[in-house]
């Protein structure tokens, strides 16, 4: 039996397990999935339970103020247009009937994982309410569903080719204007993505 690695030691031999987190699931232009082809994901989660994430270039036809009536919430009046008719992304298949909030940290949820210093994932309603109320995360994008994956499971998809891999950038996540974010994650990786699409449709 092994002895357990200790997380301090310098790396040696044997390769950390991959920790995608605050990094960006870009789908290869071959991806044919109807759910993930073109799409851009940001991890929140890795672990041995599996990887979390959500979808950020894919909208809805649902707005906040959809939202705000599907859970009953009243917006504030002098709440900004710009807020209430912000498009909320499909984030993912996993629980596709709930609202999720990746949003700058500040404010504490009640059901809340800090990301980085600049991104956090809220699950719970109060952050919503806060929205509505004015007094919500400076910025966020709002989703309906996020994207889940088994132990290992992400793992394989990466060594078939099916996702480019880089580090996340919280602009991308909450300033790029979302028919943008694809292009925007790719020049990430230092190469024109239309040089890769043009690659992939000659295969």
């Amino acid at each position: 039996m092994q002895e357990p690695t200790d997380p301090l030691a310098p790396v040696a031999a044997p390769a950390p397990a991959l920790n995608l987190a605050n990094h960006f699931l870009i789908a290869m232009p071959s991806m044919e999935d109807p759910v993930f082809g073109g799409t851009v994901v940001y991890v929140c989660e890795h672990n041995e339970n599996g990887v979390l994430g959500v979808v950020i270039n894919k909208p809805t036809d649902m707005t906040m103020q959809v939202l705000f009536e599907r859970i009953d919430l009243e917006p504030a009046t002098n709440l900004s247009p710009a807020i209430v008719d912000e498009p909320i992304m499909f984030g993912g298949p996993v629980q596709d009937d709930r609202g999720f909030v990746l949003h700058t940290p500040g404010a504490r949820y009640s059901s809340s994982l800090t990301v980085t210093d600049e991104v956090a994932f809220t699950t719970s309603i109060d952050v919503l309410e806060a929205v509505a109320k004015g007094t919500g995360p400076e910025r966020m994008l709002v989703s309906i569903g996020y994207a889940g994956w088994s132990p290992g499971q992400l793992e394989d998809e990466i060594s078939r080719n099916g996702w480019l891999t880089v580090g996340a950038q919280p602009h991308i996540l909450f300033d790029v204007p979302v028919e943008e974010r694809y292009f925007a994650a790719m020049k990430l990786l230092g190469f024109d993505p239309l040089m890769l699409a043009a690659e992939a449709g000659h295969a």
